[in-house]
């Protein structure tokens, strides 16, 4: 049994953010990561993936990111470098491999069961993430379908589905990024629930993020913020550029069913193809909370801010009704982060006591 602080579960960026800010608060804690190896999500995207964003606005608290050399967009690759560098600047007491099972409320502290040994701790910090739990809609004869089902999480390249036709549905940035290089190789339809909205050429990631989180502050506790509708969803990063000026990005509204040979409008329109590549997002990776039986808004636990309105020592960062999409950016886990860390030491203080372990 391991006594702590905080146990913070995730060393992903927002797992590392919170250890900066821990460290700075002088409080014991350790970080339980699931991986093998630093990077967090990011050493698992697709081998082209780019951040939308300068390496500016794509830096963790304390040491920004490093430019990339020739590079407007960071590549994948180089944010999992800058967060295995930022491991070790901080010297961040990171475990790993160690898998989160359950986390339980054990009377003045919560335990956390692992396949490498039980913590218990005064704090909680959920740091997670959604990769692991991708997210496809159900429909009609996905079952039925002779071809492949791929989503964000399993695509790597186009090599894999070069001169096949190929259906993609999403109407973000991973849906964009992926249409735009499958698009080179394989012949391509792209499906989206809502027509897709493009950002200006001129403008990038930064802007989208400012805007969002200027949403988010002025939103309710709810934690709906307003999305700008007139300024878009979509960076256009130079291969979204280029999918443009080759006439793929025409997006048809979404199939109502999947066909042993492809999607179906009921309009009665058929398309057949070999693959869907679903890029339709993720739910949040909770699983490991179910025994504190969280209330849910949306989908995610209710919060104020960070902090859990059923449990007030669970803080998360990335998915709270209370946090808007800017949290699981690079930059927003920071804010998100300090805080989580700044509730818990004025929460500590409001109980009149440390919040270490005895």
């Amino acid at each position: 049994m391991h006594g702590v602080d905080v146990a913070v579960i995730g060393g992903g960026q927002a797992g590392l953010a919170a250890g900066y800010y821990l460290r700075r608060a002088g409080l014991n804690f350790v970080i339980l990561d699931g991986q093998t190896r630093p990077g967090g999500a990011w050493q698992h995207g697709w081998d082209s993936l780019r951040l939308f964003s300068p390496t500016a606005y794509n830096s963790l608290p304390g040491w920004g990111m490093p430019p990339q050399e020739g590079e407007a967009f960071p590549t994948a690759k180089h944010a999992v470098g800058y967060l295995e560098a930022y491991e070790r600047r901080y010297e961040l007491p990171v475990r790993r491999p160690v898998h989160v099972e359950t986390v339980h409320d054990d009377g003045p502290h919560l335990r956390i069961d692992t396949d490498a040994g039980t913590w218990r701790a005064s704090f909680v910090i959920n740091a997670t993430g959604t990769w692991d739990s991708p997210f496809v809609p159900g429909l009609p004869g996905a079952r039925t379908f002779g071809g492949s089902h791929l989503h964000t999480v399993s695509y790597s390249n186009p090599v894999d589905v070069a001169d096949q036709p190929v259906v993609v549905v999403g109407g973000g940035n991973s849906a964009a990024q992926i249409l735009a290089e499958v698009s080179t190789v394989a012949e391509t339809l792209w499906v989206t629930r809502e027509p897709p909205r493009f950002m200006p050429d001129d403008v990038d990631g930064r802007v989208l993020f400012d805007i969002t989180s200027q949403g988010v502050k002025n939103s309710s506790m709810s934690g709906d913020a307003e999305r700008p509708h007139g300024l878009g969803d979509i960076v256009m990063v130079p291969s979204v550029k280029d999918a443009r000026s080759r006439g793929v990005l025409e997006a048809k509204s979404m199939f109502d069913r999947i066909t042993p040979t492809g999607v179906a409008w009921d309009s009665g329109e058929r398309y057949d193809c070999d693959t869907i590549i679903w890029c339709t997002g993720f739910r949040p990776a909770l699983g490991h909370l179910a025994p504190l039986q969280l209330s849910r808004h949306n989908h995610v636990p209710r919060t104020v801010g960070t902090q859990s309105l059923d449990e007030p020592r669970l803080f998360l960062l990335s998915h709270g009704s209370g946090l808007g999409s800017t949290s699981a950016t690079i930059i927003g886990a920071g804010r998100s982060a300090k805080e989580a860390v700044t509730a818990i030491v004025e929460y500590a203080t409001t109980l009149n006591r440390s919040p270490a372990v005895p």
